[in-house]
């Protein structure tokens, strides 16, 4: 019994001296584990930061509403003979003088002047001009409706700011297209007195501008307000209503 001693004691020292090795291991291997974050590799991780920090196709690209019209109309055949034959009567182009353009699909405009002589009772001047401007939807710049408002405020401005304007007033245009707007002013050109009806025109993501003047010449009479404004406003009708016919 007294001999077995020592082998016992020794056998406990063994089995001490082996806990701390074993200690060692696992504090390496939970080390290993901790900074690769539960397994994963450094590189795994900034993999997968990565991929989180990358936005889906859906978060990146922006949804627009499609553009209403897809082309314009013939400008100079968008106001009809018979209606710019009352507005600008002897005129010098009957069918009207089309405005240069480099893209017909996104703009056009056409134009008619002359000089109705009448003897000694002098002589009625008259111009009327038509342009159309039309916008694309685009995911950057907004659907081409709102690229179309946007303008169409622009276009008002442009109009409110003619130099030497007289007596000007803006007020909204009711029945025409999606919404529009009236400006009415005169002006002293070429020692005579010019009336003025301007109106500016939304139908869908097209842009309808539209002026009409006249003046009397030689004795003849300024025409009123209300005949410049109501020709105007006939005209550009008419004009409006050729965009959704040309796109049926």
């Amino acid at each position: 019994m007294q001999r077995s001693a020592p082998r016992t004691r020794l056998t406990r020292i063994l089995a001490c001296a082996a806990v701390p090795v074993m200690l060692v291991v696992a504090g390496c291997s939970s080390d290993s584990g901790d900074s690769g974050g539960s397994g994963k590799t450094q590189g795994q991780d900034k993999t997968s930061a990565s991929a989180s920090a990358t936005p889906s196709p859906s978060q990146s690209t922006k949804t627009v509403e499609p553009a209403r019209f897809a082309k314009l109309p013939e400008v100079c055949k968008s106001i009809s003979a018979k209606t710019t034959a009352s507005l600008v009567p002897k005129a010098k182009t009957k069918n009207g003088t089309p405005a240069v353009s480099s893209d017909l699909t996104s703009r056009g405009g056409c134009s008619w002047n002359g000089l109705d002589d009448k003897g000694v009772k002098g002589s009625q001047y008259r111009w009327l001009d038509v342009s159309f401007y039309r916008y694309e939807s685009d995911a950057v710049l907004g659907s081409g409706q709102e690229r179309a408002q946007e303008n169409l405020a622009k276009e008002l401005a442009k109009v409110q700011a003619t130099p030497g304007a007289k007596k000007l007033q803006t007020y909204p245009a009711a029945g025409i297209g999606d919404e529009a707007k009236t400006v009415t002013y005169q002006l002293r050109k070429t020692d005579e007195d010019f009336v003025y009806t301007s109106i500016v025109a939304r139908t869908g993501n097209v842009l309808v501008l539209l002026s009409y003047n006249g003046a009397g010449y030689a004795g003849a009479d300024t025409p009123s307000q209300k005949t410049i404004t109501d020709g105007a406003a006939k005209a550009i009708k008419e004009a409006v209503a050729a965009v959704a016919a040309a796109n049926k």
